[in-house]
């Protein structure tokens, strides 16, 4: 594994122009700075994606670069402490420079890793733009909860509007438990509340405290367990993006720049 950040010039340039394996896969995580209830810390989002692609990249030898700490989290709204957040056109812009200036150091394929649902929309219109506007840069989103069958079930477990939950208080409590605020989780517990809505609501409208799950049922084990299957995931991808071609070829990039 290469940290992009604790690694010199020289040694950057070879790890992104390393062949023997295919075109090395950057991973890139991309988290949020928000609040996550009385028991977990506002950088969750960011402590996990980070722990998660630094596994897969010790796993998979690959490029791990600076994670973007800052995600869109309009969704949390103003009345509860703890978030700061991007624009989701300013997100959209830093991807686009995450892209540009890892190209120039000559890694072309980056693979964007994230922990943060608000984040979702912003990251499928950055890479919309740059698969469409510079083909012959790669780019793969990922969000953690969906990497794996397994994983999906377990997190929407107690709701489908994820959140300071089950499964996220127990990743944290494998990855980070000196952040948790265990003695709260017990009454932190707030049901999803947004079963058959029409519209969209920011989340003091529907919770209480900022949490949607059930934090009391979270262990570590059930933590290490969605860690093993999202990182052998995250992994998986690495592995194949290296080789992975279009089955049609690449067309031709637009005129317009990127």
């Amino acid at each position: 594994m290469t940290i992009w950040s604790d690694t010199a010039s020289p040694e950057l340039a070879a790890a992104a122009a390393r062949t023997d394996r295919g075109h090395e896969v950057g991973l890139v995580p991309v988290g949020a700075i928000e609040q996550h209830g009385p028991h977990l810390p506002a950088g969750t989002d960011t402590i996990v994606a980070s722990a998660l692609c630094a596994e897969a990249g010790a796993l998979t030898g690959s490029l791990v670069l600076p994670a973007i700490s800052l995600g869109v989290s309009y969704g949390h709204g103003t009345v509860l402490a703890g978030t700061l957040s991007l624009t989701p056109e300013l997100l959209v812009a830093t991807v686009h420079q995450y892209v540009r200036w890892a190209a120039v150091s000559g890694l072309s394929r980056l693979l964007f890793v994230n922990a943060h649902l608000g984040n979702s929309a912003s990251l499928g219109v950055a890479t919309d733009s740059v698969r469409l506007l510079a083909p012959q840069l790669r780019v793969g989103t990922l969000d953690w909860w969906a990497a794996d069958p397994a994983v999906l079930a377990e997190v929407t477990a107690d709701g489908a509007d994820i959140h300071a939950n089950r499964a996220e208080t127990a990743m944290m409590l494998a990855i980070a438990p000196h952040l948790v605020q265990a003695d709260r989780a017990p009454d932190a517990d707030d049901p999803d509340r947004t079963d058959g809505l029409v519209f969209r609501y920011t989340a003091p409208a529907l919770s209480r405290n900022g949490v949607t799950g059930r934090p009391s049922q979270a262990t570590a084990e059930l933590g290490a367990e969605l860690r093993r299957l999202v990182v052998a995931a995250i992994a998986g991808r690495v592995e194949r993006g290296r080789t992975e071609e279009p089955a049609l070829g690449l067309a031709p990039a637009p005129d317009f720049p990127f």
